[in-house]
C-alpha cells in the first residue's frame, strides 16, 4: 500500500511546482519517495519469485527521477507530478521490454510492454507479430488480460497512421504493426493505492501481462 501522505505530497506538489516550494518540502519529498521506493521493492520481492530476470533488481535502480527534462519543452515546471518505476530485466533504461508503476493522483496505473523501442528493435517486434499473429492474438485474447488490460494501447500518438514499409494494407497483423509502443495498462483509483489488496493486485497484473513480455523480448533477442 502507499501512504496517504505520500499521494498528498504528489497533490501539494502539483499545486505548488517550483523550486522554492520544493525546497522547503524536501524532507516531505524525501518521505514520499522512500514510501514509494519501499513499495517497488515489495513489488520486486514478490513478483521476482515468478520472473526471475528482475529479481536482482533493486527498487532505486528501477525508480525515475522527480526532476524534468525542461531543455526542450514549452513546459518549464520543474517536477514531475509523479512518482515512477520501470521494473526491466537490465534495468530501467534496458532495451527490453518490462513492466510499469506510475503513482499520480487521478492517474496511477499498472502494466508494462515497451514503449517507443529503437528503430532495429522495432523491426524485429512487427516481425514477430508478423511471424506469430496467432501466438500474439492468443496472448491479448486471453481471458485474464482481456478482464484486467482489455487491450495494447492504441494511442494516436504511439500509433502510425499506415502500415509500416514491406507490409501490406491487409495485413491481418496491421493494427498492431502500426504500433510504435506495444504497452498495456489498468487504471488504479485513489481510494485503491491505500489498501493492502495494491501489492496483490500490481504482482497479478504483471502475472497476466508476462506472456507479453516473454513474446516482445523473444523478438528483441532473435
Amino acid at each position: 500500500m502507499i501512504q496517504p501522505d505520500t499521494v498528498r505530497f504528489l497533490k501539494d506538489l502539483a499545486k505548488n511546482n517550483h523550486k522554492t516550494w520544493f525546497d522547503l518540502h524536501r524532507k516531505d519529498y524525501e518521505t514520499a519517495r522512500k514510501d514509494f521506493e519501499d513499495f517497488i521493492q515489495h513489488v520486486i520481492d514478490s513478483f521476482g519469485k515468478y520472473d526471475s530476470s528482475i529479481a536482482p533488481l533493486t527498487a532505486k535502480s528501477c525508480l525515475f527521477r522527480i526532476n524534468r527534462d525542461i531543455r526542450f519543452s514549452k513546459n518549464k515546471t520543474p517536477y514531475k507530478k509523479n512518482f515512477a518505476a520501470s521494473i526491466n530485466r537490465g534495468g530501467k533504461k534496458s532495451i527490453f521490454a518490462g513492466y510499469y508503476f506510475h503513482l499520480e493522483p487521478g492517474n496511477s496505473f499498472v502494466g508494462g510492454g515497451i514503449w517507443m523501442p529503437g528503430p532495429a528493435e522495432t523491426q524485429k517486434i512487427r516481425q514477430e507479430i508478423d511471424y506469430s499473429l496467432p501466438e500474439f492474438n492468443k496472448i491479448l485474447t486471453a481471458k485474464k488480460f482481456k478482464t484486467i488490460y482489455g487491450c495494447l494501447d492504441n494511442d494516436p500518438e504511439i500509433s502510425l497512421v499506415n502500415v509500416p514499409k514491406g507490409y501490406t494494407k491487409d495485413n491481418p497483423a496491421a493494427p498492431y504493426l502500426r504500433l510504435k509502443s506495444w504497452i498495456a495498462m489498468q487504471a488504479i483509483g485513489d481510494t485503491d493505492l491505500h489498501k493492502k489488496s495494491l501489492l496483490q493486485q500490481t504482482v497479478q497484473a504483471f502475472h497476466t501481462l508476462h506472456p507479453l513480455i516473454l513474446f516482445l523480448n523473444r523478438a528483441i533477442e532473435d
